[in-house]
């Protein structure tokens, strides 16, 4: 099966740095690599329960590497249909090395495909990521 996800088109952030990429009638989700900030490597990669309609904010996994552990939402209600199979084939460091291109974690079918509610286009994902860093303690 291919992992590789087709050119960036419909791209669209969170606030808790996850990325959704609308093709259609599914979107491929992932994490930016802000959200990753502090792992040197991959330990592994938990996936909740993957079958029925999974609620936007639900948490569809967690990233862990030795004490961190990050977890992964849905950013838009829906059903998930595959996970990336490099991560599940033990090759999570993929995920770090390319965590906002070819390091998709989920392909998933949106109950709603044109809905984009609590969505962040690029321009106001970095714009809100730079003001919220710029206010982080020194």
């Amino acid at each position: 099966m291919n992992t590789e996800k087709p050119v960036d088109k419909d791209l669209y952030y969170t606030h808790d740095h996850e990325w959704i990429e609308f093709q259609g009638s599914v979107a491929y989700i992932g994490i930016c690599s802000f959200k990753l900030t502090g792992f040197k490597e991959i330990q592994e990669i938990k996936f909740k329960e993957t079958s029925g309609l999974k609620k936007q904010g639900e948490v569809i996994a967690t990233i862990r590497y030795n004490d961190y552990e990050i977890e992964v939402h849905m950013p838009v209600d829906g059903r998930l249909v595959e996970v990336n199979e490099k991560l599940i084939n033990g090759d999570q460091s993929y995920l770090l090395k390319n965590p906002e291109n070819s390091g998709w974690i989920a392909l998933i079918v949106p109950s709603q495909p044109e809905e984009r509610k609590d969505l962040l286009l690029t321009g106001q994902y970095l714009a809100n990521f730079k003001s919220n860093y710029a206010e982080q303690p020194a």
